[in-house]
Order: C-alpha cells, then sequence, then structure tokens
C-alpha cells in the first residue's frame, strides 16, 4: 500500500458506471419488460439519450433554474423527452414509472460486489453518488452490493462535482478529507475530489457507454491509486 494512503479509514464509490453497469442494465432490464407488456422499441437507444440528457437534467439544479430536485424526478422529466423523440409517448404513467424505476434496478459490474466485500473488511464504504437516498438503497439491496452507508448527493443537495458533496462525507464520518478516497471511473469526479482534499482511486470502465466509448479509458493525472476493477483496487489498498 502506498505511503500517501496510509490514512485512509473510508472509499466511497461513484456509483453509476463504476460500481454498477447501468447501460448494460438498462437494455436488458427493459428488453425483458418490454417483451413482455408488448413494448417494442430500441432500448440501447432509450439508455444512451436518456443518460445523455444526465448532465443537462442537474445543470437546471446547480445553476438555479430549479429549485433542488432530487435524480429520479430529474430521470422523470428526462424520460418524458426521450419517449417523445422516439415516438413512444402512448406509454401509460404506470409503464412510465415502471421504466423510470429501472435505475433502482441496476446491476453491479462482475467484480463489484467480491471487491466491495473485501474493502468493507477494512474500510468504511458507501456510495457518493447523484443518486437520491432511495435509489441508491434499492439498487443495493437488488444488487447485493455490502455498502455500509449511502452517501447520496440527496443528503447534501448538492450534485457532484460541487465540492460540499466531497466534504459532506467527511463530515457525516467526522473525518479529515486526506482520510476518505474517492473511487470512479470518471477523470472529472476525482479531479474534483482531489481539489476537496480527498484521496483518490482510477477504474476504468471503457463499456459504460458502449462499445464505442472514447472518455475514461485511462487515467489523466496521477491518481493515488489505479486499479483494472474493484478486486484489483481491493489489493491495492491492502483490504
Amino acid at each position: 500500500m502506498k505511503s500517501s494512503i496510509q490514512r485512509v479509514k473510508a472509499i466511497v464509490f461513484d456509483t453509476f458506471g463504476t460500481v454498477v453497469d447501468w447501460r448494460g442494465s438498462i437494455i436488458r432490464d427493459l428488453s425483458a419488460w418490454g417483451e413482455s407488456e408488448g413494448v417494442k422499441a430500441d432500448w440501447a437507444a432509450v439508455a444512451d439519450k436518456w443518460r445523455g440528457r444526465y448532465e443537462p437534467e442537474k445543470d437546471r439544479v446547480r445553476t438555479g433554474e430549479i429549485a433542488w430536485t432530487n435524480l429520479d424526478e430529474l430521470h422523470a422529466h428526462a424520460l418524458d423527452q426521450v419517449l417523445a423523440e422516439l415516438d413512444l409517448e402512448v406509454l401509460s404513467a404506470e409503464q412510465r414509472r415502471h421504466i423510470n424505476r429501472v435505475w433502482h434496478r441496476l446491476e453491479g459490474w462482475p467484480d463489484a460486489v467480491e471487491g466491495l466485500i473485501r474493502i468493507k473488511r477494512r474500510y468504511v464504504i458507501g456510495p457518493l453518488s447523484n443518486g437520491n437516498v432511495a435509489l441508491l438503497v434499492n439498487m443495493a439491496k437488488h444488487a447485493g452490493l455490502p455498502w455500509d452507508n449511502v452517501f447520496s448527493c440527496e443528503l447534501f443537495r448538492h450534485y457532484k462535482p460541487h465540492p460540499e458533496t466531497y466534504l459532506g462525507v467527511c463530515r457525516l464520518m467526522y473525518l479529515d478529507p486526506a482520510e476518505v478516497m474517492m473511487c470512479a471511473a470518471h477523470n472529472g469526479d476525482l479531479a474534483a475530489a482531489r481539489a476537496a482534499g480527498l484521496k483518490t482511486a482510477f477504474i476504468p470502465r471503457p463499456t459504460e457507454h458502449g462499445p464505442g466509448q472514447k472518455t475514461d479509458l485511462e487515467p489523466t493525472q496521477d491518481w493515488d491509486v489505479v486499479a483494472n476493477d474493484i478486486i484489483q483496487l481491493a489489493e491495492r489498498v491492502g483490504a
């Protein structure tokens, strides 16, 4: 273990893309549901277009265009736009609610549960995610993610990369920033965490956005730890 991370007591994880395969999960889940409901759609296009509205939706909150709104509600707003774009406006309110809650039913990457269980033996672990509390708790129950606590940005009423999200974890846990490590598959998330004083760990997820992904394929800074997956991260932090 690097001497620079010997003070770390808690490791928090970006969740969408780093711990769970949101794209693959959405496609699999909604393809099966659509077949049972008789709803024909290009579910890969739904997933990609929906995720494409992720940052613009959060920007509505960040810029003050709208008051604090949790991610379930932002997802629902974005979903209505996507369904209209793909000529799926005929779906009922109940069907839309089921689709929107697919984010509660995401599956972990193959290494996620095993790696987290190992890390949990030595460190406090939890998601530091833009997902709201209900979403993250339901996802953890569905995917078997063994969190000690859920550090939802809903608790801080700011979305990453606002410093309050990273420092909020430190405040809740009575830890100095250098005692908390942020793990993410996104260099931008880690840059914001480092600026707040946290330690950092990078894990590449080269298929998060599908086979043509061009971003976050490798670390762009000298992060404190770089690992191939969460199991290797466990090894590198001595867990």
